[in-house]
This record gives structure tokens, sequence and C-alpha cells, in this order.
């Protein structure tokens, strides 16, 4: 416990973010604890996280799965965020998903709405609308392949998640609603990322279709 609140292991999984940990950092609600994954980082991005009070744990195999399963797996508190850290997402959004789950939904997901039409390449919010809208043909009501999510470590764990690539968190969906979960959706804010950092899927048409292509597999 920290000052009375039950404690919850954010994982964030890292490339490359030296230019937005310090903020995304200092911006975790009391009782988040940081749990920085870092996926091969050529920046210091580690050092920084250990400097601002993270702790970090190392994945060699590239790939977002790889990290955030990683970071699942050291987590330690009941109940898990996830979060990218480039900037782009809110911490201060992440106690209104995690109390969903406590009030006894199976996950917790925000559903991005950019900020300005700039923030979210067409490329990418179009190939991510796509996906949702197959997803939801499986019974989850869902409207974005969302980057932060909140849920139960060991329910998680027991998804049996295996992308470790782009598809893990469409796997994540489909296998949640394969299993009968409830999903609360929320609206979260959708920002310009911090200055130095670059999207690996929707910086450009070639990251999305990349991405696109391993979400292409998970459904079949």
């Amino acid at each position: 416990m920290h000052g009375g609140v039950e404690q919850v292991d954010v994982v964030l999984p890292c490339l490359d973010e030296a230019a937005a940990l310090p903020g995304v950092l200092a911006a975790l609600p009391p009782g988040y604890r940081a749990l920085v994954v870092d996926n091969g980082s050529r920046d210091g991005s580690a050092g920084i996280a250990e400097r601002h009070g993270a702790r970090v744990v190392h994945e060699p195999r590239p790939g977002y799965g790889a990290a955030v399963h990683t970071g699942l797996e050291a987590a330690t508190s009941e109940l898990v965020a996830f979060l990218d850290c480039d900037g782009s997402l809110d911490p201060q959004e992440l106690p209104p998903l995690v109390e969903q789950v406590r009030r006894g939904a199976d996950l917790g997901t925000g559903r991005r709405v950019p900020v300005s039409a700039a923030v979210w390449p067409w490329h990418a919010r179009a190939g991510n609308a796509l996906i949702a809208a197959l997803v939801r043909r499986r019974g989850l009501a869902v409207h974005d392949i969302a980057p932060m999510r909140a849920a139960r470590r060991v329910e998680l764990l027991g998804l049996g998640i295996e992308d470790r690539a782009f598809g893990y968190p469409l796997e994540l969906l489909c296998k949640a609603a394969a299993a009968g979960w409830t999903v609360a959706e929320l609206d979260v804010s959708y920002r310009s990322r911090a200055a130095g950092t670059r999207s690996k899927v929707s910086g450009s048409v070639r990251g999305t279709l990349r991405a696109a292509r391993g979400m292409a597999g998970v459904l079949r």
C-alpha cells in the first residue's frame, strides 16, 4: 500500500524514449509504480528511467509484445496497467480504467480521442477502425486497439497471449472475447508525442502496414 492506496504496476514498453520518459514518469498518479521494459534502446532510456525512480527490466527480443509480456511477468501487483511512454497518453487517466476493473470488469481499455486531427494520421486511424470493427464482430464492444489498458495480472497471464510483436494487443482482445470477458472502454485523450520521439507504428504508412500485417495474422 502507498499512503492507503493499493499499488498498481504500470508496464511501459520502451524503445528510445529518452525525451519523453521524465515527463511520463513524473505524471504517474500516487500508488502507480513505473515498470519500464527497455527493448533495446540506444539513447540511454534505461538509465533515465532508473534516475527518475522507475524499476527497469530488459527485454532483448525486439517487438512490442515481447516488451509488454516481459513487463507483465515482472509485475508483482494484483492489478496492472499498460501505457506507451512516448508522451501521447496521459498517465493521470489510468485510475478510471483501473477502477473499472476493481468494480468487476475484466479489462479496462482507453479509447483514444485525438486532441487534433494531426495527432493521429489518417492511415493509422483507418487501420485501427477496421481492425476494431472486426473485433466487434467477435462480440467485444471496443472501438480501439488500445495501448492503454488495465487488468488483473493473473487473469491476463491466463489468456496465454503468444504474439510478441505488433499483434499482441489484438490477440489480447480476441482471447478476451473468446473467454467471455467484460470490457469497459473509456475515452482517453490522445496527444502529440514528446519532441524527439516517433511512433514505431503510426509514424509512417510503412509502419502501419507492418502492424496491419501482424494483426491480420492474429485474426486468421
